[in-house]
């Protein structure tokens, strides 16, 4: 049974990179994200939720109502127009089969009551659309919705060093490219990494907008598997080694919550245990309330 939530959770998610790119900025050369006034790295929520999104797909198939919306090449007026579809709602009906009992402004677009039924349906298919919210308010018209868990951007606790390596690819892609190097037959080519950055995101559940997206136990407890696991099954020579290192909860007592979100996260330091470079996680100590934290995943009670 997928429960519904009774209580608020806030969470921090410590993550780290070896010798990768976590989140290249395509409008800069493909970079990774830096802070150009302080020198710690970003990482996108969106980048984030990207590989929570990947994970479920693997973990549950695209079986309903784990399945995707947001795919990778997906084209999402076509989710739209199949909800609609399903529903048996004709959205080139006039006048429109609404409780309002306007007539239609435009075909193939939904209005009125339509619109609450094609959101419900997309909610309930799709467990990124419950889980972080979409805009569907394009194409066939499934309105908006807000999701329960909202992510902000991971940042470095030190600032991190970007390096640029040349490399080589020992072919060509075309016969007239060959012919300018006489057959040599070599591409230069550049690759960007970060020795190694400790990374750290927040993240806010309400219990409130998951009622309204139905959102509910089954559904945190594989976003909670995700976040653990996402980047075991993402990787790539671009990225390099990427581990999730520590993943702490705040599971309040109500749906309301008992303390700010920032003084909980306050309740989070971290110190180095090594002199010099980081180059390794075990060169950081991640504390809550000054106690070291050795278990990847925390759950603190906030009554």
């Amino acid at each position: 049974m997928n429960n519904p939530l009774t209580r608020r959770y806030d969470f921090a998610f410590f993550f780290d990179v070896q010798d990768g790119n976590p989140n290249g900025d395509p409008d800069a050369g493909n970079l990774p994200r830096i802070d150009a006034e302080t020198g710690m790295g970003l990482v996108t929520d969106v980048c984030l939720k990207r590989k929570v999104r990947n994970y479920v797909q693997i973990r549950k198939e695209f079986v309903r109502p784990y399945d995707i919306f947001v795919k990778e090449k997906g084209i999402l007026n076509v989710k739209i127009a199949e909800a609609y579809s399903d529903l048996k709602i004709d959205l080139d009906a006039i006048p429109v089969d609404t409780a309002d009992g306007k007539r239609r402004n435009s075909k193939g677009e939904a209005q009125g009551g339509e619109v609450s039924k094609g959101r419900k349906y997309m909610c309930d298919r799709y467990f990124d659309i419950r889980t972080f919210g979409a805009v569907m308010s394009t194409g066939a018209n499934a309105g908006q919705v807000r999701g329960p868990i909202q992510l902000v951007f991971a940042r470095s606790v030190e600032p991190v060093v970007t390096l640029e390596h040349s490399i080589t690819r020992m072919a060509v892609a075309t016969e007239a490219e060959a012919e300018k190097q006489s057959g040599d037959n070599r591409t230069m080519g550049r690759k960007y990494t970060i020795p190694y950055g400790l990374y750290r995101t927040h993240g806010f559940i309400s219990a409130h907008l998951a009622a309204q997206t139905g959102f509910g136990e089954e559904d945190l407890a594989l976003f909670w598997e995700a976040m653990q696991n996402m980047f075991e099954h993402d990787r790539s020579a671009a990225r390099g080694l990427m581990c999730s290192r520590r993943l702490i909860i705040f599971e309040h007592a109500t749906p309301l919550g008992n303390k700010p979100a920032h003084e909980l996260f306050e309740r989070l330091t971290w110190k180095r245990t090594s002199e010099g470079p980081a180059r390794a996680f075990t060169d950081f100590e991640i504390s809550l309330d000054g106690k070291g934290l050795s278990e990847t995943t925390t759950v603190v009670k906030v009554g």
